[in-house]
């Protein structure tokens, strides 16, 4: 990341002051890497009744087969409790259960003890959330265009209302931006920026420098596309990318890396080339590609909802697997030429100060008024929020 000789630098949380608190599920067997398995999951529980429904739903304080709860907003979930529910599953959507990994879930307010509902009334298909991360090695920020679940750090979308409408930005960062380095800046522009400059201490130095925040959001942009993953599919130059060289079993129990043959091995089955850089890329401290399989093999607990789930490997995984590689591997190139940029020449806190930028007013850490219509709430009831 570039560095800096001050501690004058803005702070994320001023920079967008808007955050939120991730979802907080209550239960893990809402969501999932295959959306087959959560239809299932939603039958099975239907299909009990009394105390083993009770049971397969896991009760929390926050959420029982009783609780009364709205409808989770620009979704088509019921609202009758639980206890009495039927009908078939709300469609599941995607979402980023961890940095990197994206898996399905169950678009139902019944299901989630904290759904964070202001997060999903912006949530669309031009919105970008950023997500903190638990600091470590790895990125400081995780960028996605899905309804972010990584836990514990703050999540920041970019827009304030749907349909990309009020950047979440402090009042007048923009225009001080444009004036200052004397060309066109727009909220993805600052996005980008922040992905390649800020800090652990989450602090973004900012640069006057055009050619230095040129080349910066250039990088961030790259930054945005690979974790994004939207548009054209990312891919290593020829030679370089994975391949299934050995069939994988139907149903993989260990993970294996050679560092020597680049080989990730699964089982007997075996991909190639897998980049070094790709296999110690963590997050956290914790290595992206060993936790996203152990996500997908790990044993549940039997006869509950979570061992509801693929018998064999599918076919999607697979792809899936073969994708995150190029990801990692083309963000770990990324994070080597952030290290190559250098702020000296700066704007501060202090000018963003002195230019009424700072201090941010408190309208705008807190969610923008985006409700047009009604939203149904517990039992059926419509009331406007």
């Amino acid at each position: 990341m570039p560095s800096v000789t001050h501690d004058d630098a803005p702070l994320l949380a001023d920079l967008m002051p808007w955050s939120v608190a991730p979802p907080r599920l209550g239960r893990g067997w809402p969501t999932g890497p295959d959306a087959a398995s959560l239809k299932a999951r939603w039958d099975a529980l239907l299909k009990a009744e009394g105390p083993d429904r009770e049971a397969l739903f896991e009760p929390t304080r926050a959420r029982t087969l009783r609780s009364a709860v709205g409808q989770l907003p620009g979704q088509p979930g019921g609202t009758e409790r639980l206890a009495r529910a039927a009908g078939p599953c709300p469609e599941p959507v995607r979402v980023l259960h961890a940095p990197f990994d994206e898996h399905w879930l169950i678009p139902d307010h019944r299901l989630i003890d904290t759904a964070r509902p202001e997060l999903w009334r912006v949530a669309d298909d031009r919105q970008i959330f950023v997500a903190e991360t638990a600091g470590g090695a790895g990125p400081v920020l995780i960028a996605t265009s899905l309804l972010p679940l990584l836990r514990p750090g703050r999540i920041r979308p970019l827009y304030r209302r749907p349909d990309a409408e009020e950047p979440n930005l402090a009042p007048g960062l923009l225009e001080h931006l444009r004036e200052r380095l004397d060309r066109p800046v727009d909220p993805a522009d600052v996005l980008a920026w922040t992905l390649t400059a800020v800090r652990p201490d989450l602090a973004v130095p900012l640069t006057d420098d055009p050619g230095l925040w040129e080349r910066g959001t250039e990088l961030g942009h790259r930054l945005l596309w690979l974790m994004r993953r939207d548009g054209d599919r990312p891919r290593l130059p020829g030679g370089r990318r994975p391949y299934v060289r050995a069939p994988l079993p139907p149903r993989p129990l260990a993970l294996h890396y050679d560092r020597d043959e680049e080989t990730l091995h699964l089982d007997e089955g075996r991909i190639s080339p897998v980049p070094p850089e790709a296999w110690d890329f963590e997050v956290s401290g914790v290595r992206v590609l060993e936790k996203w399989f152990t996500t997908r093999t790990a044993e549940p607990e039997p006869g509950t909802l979570a061992a509801i789930r693929p018998a064999t490997w599918p076919q999607t995984w697979t792809s899936e697997l073969l994708e995150l590689i190029t990801v990692l591997a083309l963000t770990a190139e990324v994070a080597e030429r952030r290290s190559e940029l250098t702020v000296t020449s700066r704007i501060t806190a202090a000018e963003l100060r002195g230019a009424g930028v700072f201090p941010v007013p408190e309208t705008a850490r807190r969610p923008a008024s985006v409700l047009d219509h009604h939203e149904e709430g517990p039992e059926g009831q419509l009331g406007l929020i």
